[in-house]
């Protein structure tokens, strides 16, 4: 009989032995996760959130907006969101020797894939990591739905406070003056 402990657990150090591939692996408690290039749709609406929050970064002058960035927590924690901001006070301690981040963003955006498995990665493993690990605000985008998420946190966990549609108007509890026609996010 197999004990619990006998499983396998990832590290950040196994996934430099992986394969360089169009997959994309991150580890979470562990667990290693896998996903192929997405829809061209998903990799649109990243780019938009990007730039949407760029903009507002460049005129704010408070944070970076970066595309795709690594997050290596920890040994077992190591992920690769769609879109994150985080401001300058955090960018001054949160980056390790090789550019990865170290810390939590204030704000993480995910573009859902298709798929049970990805939407409960992202709307449940996700969540609960980034809860843990102190992410301020938590945006879902469904490129299909036309729909965005958000989650706030709110004592030690990310609650949804709203879900919001293409007629809509996003506005942000962390990011001062920020608004946004969730339309615009799905151009």
């Amino acid at each position: 009989m197999t004990q619990a402990s006998d499983r396998v657990r990832w590290t950040t150090e196994d996934l430099k032995l992986l394969p360089d591939s169009s997959s994309r692996y991150e580890i979470i408690d562990g667990h290693l996760l896998m996903t192929r290039a997405p829809h061209w749709k998903h990799q649109k609406a990243i780019g938009q959130a990007y730039q949407i929050l760029n903009l507002w970064s460049i005129s704010s002058q408070l944070g970076q907006t970066v595309p795709t960035p690594g997050i290596i927590f920890d040994d077992a924690d190591n992920v690769i969101p769609d879109v994150i901001w985080m401001s300058h006070e955090r960018l001054a301690t949160g980056v390790d020797e090789e550019g990865h981040f170290t810390i939590a963003p204030e704000l993480i955006i995910e573009v859902l894939s298709p798929g049970t498995q990805n939407e409960r990665r992202d709307r449940e493993t996700k969540l609960k990591l980034y809860a843990e690990r102190g992410v301020q605000e938590y945006w879902i985008l469904d490129w299909r739905l036309q729909q965005l998420e958000v989650y706030d946190r709110q004592d030690a966990l990310l609650k949804l406070s709203a879900t919001l549609f293409a007629q809509d108007t996003l506005t942000s509890r962390i990011l001062p003056n920020f608004s946004c026609a969730v339309t615009e996010f799905f151009r």
